[in-house]
Formats: structure tokens, sequence, C-alpha cells
């Protein structure tokens, strides 16, 4: 007679924290915005969407649709009516005929002291393509978008996702970098101690001596190269204090444990023990760390566009944007900076409320 033992497994800690995260309504809501700005980054850096966004398919600060038409942008595109005959002058019959047959050009034509001009007909041709074309081109600008168009008449809706493509790879990528800069140190601290924790915490107290905002326009000022690649970077190596910080106490409590002491016995190696062993039970901690980051450095992305140390000229950003709008809003137009705020205000909240309902759902205090 066999009997079937039955075990219960206690669900791990992603588990754990997964249950959590379901039960938050307001988590889940901005779980899935996030999501939908990733989708939107992925469409958008594929060429999906948004890939024509620098073509001029409106004129001059086209308004909104729900606002109507500038009389202005629609007075360019409607013809302007002849002039009236002058009965004094010597040529109104053949001005006369002209009229009569606008694609006609007369063999000869003489100036206003009765000379046949040999070139006149080669340029009443040239005249009349001109203006079709220019006629063709004006009637082609839209006057209103969905949302406006800026100075060079580009679609803001566009354009603001575009410039979201930049800010949000921006901002993952040093966020990336700045906590794994943070995990080898504040792990090389937390687990050598010693010197190398004197030695790290030496550098770790130059970086946040200076003022987090002065001490990247410091760095941005000395490499004077714009580009999206000077931007992670500067980023990244002035961000990675608060994983450090973290990181390393993380280390110095786990170090003492008995599994440590477990692969120290089996011969396992210090970066083995570091990387392998401890590293799963605080990658939490480094999971959350990005989040956090990410918010920060999109925000500090903006900042560093606004004043001019961000992206180059060609390239569009939430920051380039909102200082493009700066010299709009004396004019009254306002949507360029509108999109631009909204879209990153809807962003930036949406990630700091999952990020505070996962720091949540991943402390093992709360159950």
């Amino acid at each position: 007679m066999s009997t079937t033992i039955q075990t219960q497994v206690s669900p791990g800690l992603w588990a754990l924290a997964w249950r959590r995260l379901r039960a938050d309504k307001v988590a889940m809501t901005a779980m899935g915005i996030v999501i939908a700005f990733l989708i939107i980054l992925l469409l958008s850096a594929t060429g999906v969407i948004a890939s024509d966004w620098e073509q001029e398919v409106a004129v001059s600060y086209a308004p909104p649709g729900f606002i109507g038409a500038d009389a202005a942008a629609t007075g360019k595109v409607a013809a302007e009516a002849p002039p009236p005959e002058n009965p004094l002058d010597p040529l109104k019959d053949i001005i006369r005929e002209l009229r009569k047959e606008p694609n006609r050009v007369p063999d000869v034509i003489v100036n206003d002291y009765g000379i046949p001009d040999p070139l006149a007909k080669e340029m009443a041709e040239i005249r009349q393509e001109l203006a079709k074309v220019g006629k063709a081109t004006v009637l082609e600008k839209q006057t209103t978008l969905t949302f406006g168009a800026d100075k060079w008449g580009h679609d803001i809706i566009k354009k603001t996702i575009k410039g979201a493509e930049t800010s949000i790879v921006v901002g993952l990528v040093a966020a990336f970098l700045a906590t794994l800069l943070g995990t080898v140190f504040g792990a090389s601290a937390g687990y050598f101690g010693g010197k190398v924790d004197d030695f790290f915490n030496w550098f770790y107290s130059i970086f946040t001596s200076i003022p987090y905002l002065l001490l990247i326009l410091a760095v941005a000022a000395v490499l004077q190269q714009k580009g999206i690649t000077t931007i992670i970077l500067i980023l990244a190596f002035t961000g990675w204090t608060g994983p450090f910080r973290l990181i390393r106490a993380e280390y110095m409590k786990h170090k003492a444990r008995e599994y440590v002491w477990a692969a120290d016995a089996i011969g396992a190696s210090n970066w083995r023990k570091m990387f392998v062993h401890i590293f799963p039970n605080v990658s939490h901690v480094a999971l959350v760390q990005v989040s956090i980051l990410v918010v920060g450095f999109i925000k500090s992305e903006v900042i560093l566009s606004f004043l001019g140390f961000g992206v180059p000229v060609g390239v569009v950003s939430w920051g380039s944007m909102l200082n493009e709008a700066q010299n709009e809003l004396i004019l009254g137009k306002w949507w360029q900076l509108t999109a631009a705020t909204a879209g990153m205000a809807v962003l930036v909240t949406a990630f700091s409320l999952f990020t505070d309902a996962l720091r949540d759902a991943l402390d093992p205090k709360l159950k």
C-alpha cells in the first residue's frame, strides 16, 4: 500500500511580488500606460509610425483642427484677384487677349519703348511654369492638423512620438548603465570591505558632494559634444551613486549568511559568490533602482535639451520641443508646448506610480 505525500511549496519572491502587484489596480493601470509607451517606442524606432515627421505637411504654425484654420494661412492658399485694367496702358489690348487665353504666350512682346524683346516669350513661359509650381506647393500644404504644426510645418503628433522615442531611449539605456555601475561598485565595496570599501566610499563622496544637476551641466559643458550617446554617458556616469549605496548595504548584510559560507566551503570564487549566489537575492533592489532612475533621467534629458546641452540639431526630443515652444508662446502658439508637456507628464507619472508599487511589492516585510 503506497501513500502519496503532498508537499506544499511556498511561492517565491517574484511570485509573491506579482500577486501583490496584480491586486493593485493603480499599479496595473500605470504598468499598462508604460507598456503602451514602450510599444510606441518600438513602432517609432522601426519606422512603422512617425518616420515622416520631418515632412512639411502644413503651413507654418498651422493650428489644431478643433480651433480652425488661421485667416492668414487661408489667405496664402486663396488665389489673388487680377488687377483692374488701365485705360491709358498702350498694351491693354495684348493684356486683354492674354487674360482670355492664359496659356497662350505671344510670339513677339514689345517693351514700353516699342522695341521687341527677344527673350520675352521664354521669360513669360518660365514665369507661368514657376507660378504653377508655386500654386501647387502652397495648395498641397494643409492649413490645419489634428494637433497643429510647428514653425516648419511638421505634424506635432508625429514630432511628439519621435521625441518620446529619444527621451525614453535615453532614460532606459542611461538607467541600465548607471545601475550596472552602481551594482558592480557596490558589490565590490560591500563584499570585500577594507581598502576597497574605503576607495569606493571616497569616490562616492566626491560625486555626492556636488549638486546633481550642477554636476550634469558641468560634465556636459566640458564635453562640448552633443549627441544621444553623450547624454547617455553623462547621465550614467553621474547617476550611479544611488544604486551603489543600496547595493553596498545589501552585500554587507548577505556576505555573512550561511549560503555564502556554504559556497565558500565548496571552493567558489569571490566573483561567483558575488554575482551567482548573492546577486539573485538582491536583484530586486537593482530592478527598483532602474525604474526609479528612468524617471529621473528622462527629466534630466529634457532639462539638458531645453538648456541647449542635449540632442543635436536634427534630432527631436521632448526637451528640444520645449526649447522651441518658449519662442512660440510669444506668438500665441501653445500646441507644441502642450503636446510635449502632456506626453512627458503622462509617462513620468505612470512610471513613478509603477515604481512605487513595484518597490512595495518586492519588499519582503510586506505580506
